[in-house]
């Protein structure tokens, strides 16, 4: 219990040195900005003429200069960034790290909270738990929000290629028909086109902005559309009745999507059933007839069937998934 307690009260202590230690680095941010602005154009002014000049985005990963420096060195965190601007989140990586350690923490407290009458070795597995718990739901509320904005996005982009192949019959320029969609269409397809159309408006390739396009969204849709309109600009041919065809494909894959999610409504009900049932049984049982339940958390032999019990339910969650996901 007391090592507990000391490594909670450590964690709470590091985070506020931190804290502390960012406030105080984020008064000399401004200084470091224009420090790097200077030396970017007297490198500029250095260079020869015929040198080319690549136009950079600089994202960054955290508001903290401390800890932005830091992320800076792990391609994962910038993976991890684009993680987030794909679920729509206005939020930075770092940001989002500390608040998986607040969370963290937080359900730490509780799961010692909660287990104070257990010994201590059952409290430092409750401990445990309420930190991987509480520190994993910010990750999986960006990955709940990224699923749900794919899927709003796989809805809506037929209809997208559909204003494209009508503007493009009418006699609109493929550049001026996304602007188009930007325009008609709901999001998040009218924000992401929206990207696509100034992308090529400042200057860059639309071959190189429809690669952007498939990084910020990538779906089977999206590749497909991408590489239609790429063989088109390279080969010639009929831009309106190669989307229109696009489009009927892809409606009829959403067909087959939801006749498969009917065909495999029985193995998911089952899965659900399979889930929940244990956790209702044991809730009921402790509230009906606790004295018969309490030794599989009291006994050293239940302790061993109960983690038996959640890893066996957890294989067995993943080997359901399986079977009833098909790849349409």
């Amino acid at each position: 219990m007391l090592i507990v307690i000391a490594i909670l009260v450590f964690v709470l202590v590091a985070a506020a040195v931190f804290a502390a230690a960012s406030f105080v680095d984020q008064r000399s941010a401004q200084a470091r900005l224009l420090r790097e602005r200077l030396a970017t154009v007297q490198k500029e002014a250095n260079q020869q003429p015929n040198e080319e000049l690549a136009l950079l985005r600089d994202e960054m990963l955290s508001k903290i200069p401390a800890l932005d420096t830091l992320l800076r060195r792990s391609e994962r965190m910038t993976n991890f960034q684009n993680f987030l601007e794909q679920a729509d989140l206005k939020v930075r990586a770092g940001n989002l790290l500390i608040i998986c350690v607040i969370t963290g923490v937080v359900g730490g407290v509780l799961g010692l909270l909660l287990s104070g009458p257990l010994p201590p070795n059952q409290t430092s597995l409750f401990v445990m738990l309420g930190v991987v718990v509480g520190g994993v739901i910010p990750y999986s509320y960006a990955s709940y929000r990224r699923t749900k904005r794919f899927q709003k996005f796989e809805e809506l982009f037929p209809d997208a290629i559909d204003t494209l192949a009508r503007a493009v019959r009418a006699g609109h320029a493929f550049t001026t028909a996304l602007e188009l969609i930007a325009s008609e269409i709901a999001e998040p397809v009218a924000s992401e086109f929206r990207k696509l159309f100034e992308e090529q408006k400042f200057g860059l390739p639309v071959r190189d902005a429809l690669i952007n396009l498939t990084e910020r969204m990538p779906l089977v849709d999206v590749k497909f559309f991408v590489t239609a309109v790429m063989l088109q600009r390279e080969t010639g041919g009929n831009l309106a009745e190669i989307l229109d065809n696009l489009s009927y494909v892809i409606r009829e894959r959403f067909k087959i999507m939801r006749q498969v999610r009917v065909y495999t409504a029985q193995g998911r009900l089952t899965m659900m059933l399979l889930m929940g049932l244990p956790p209702v049984i044991v809730v009921v049982m402790l509230t009906t007839n606790r004295s018969f339940i309490l030794p599989l958390f009291a006994d050293p032999i239940g302790h061993t069937l109960v983690v038996a019990g959640i890893v066996l339910q957890t294989i067995g969650y993943f080997v359901i998934r399986r079977i009833i996901q098909i790849q349409v």
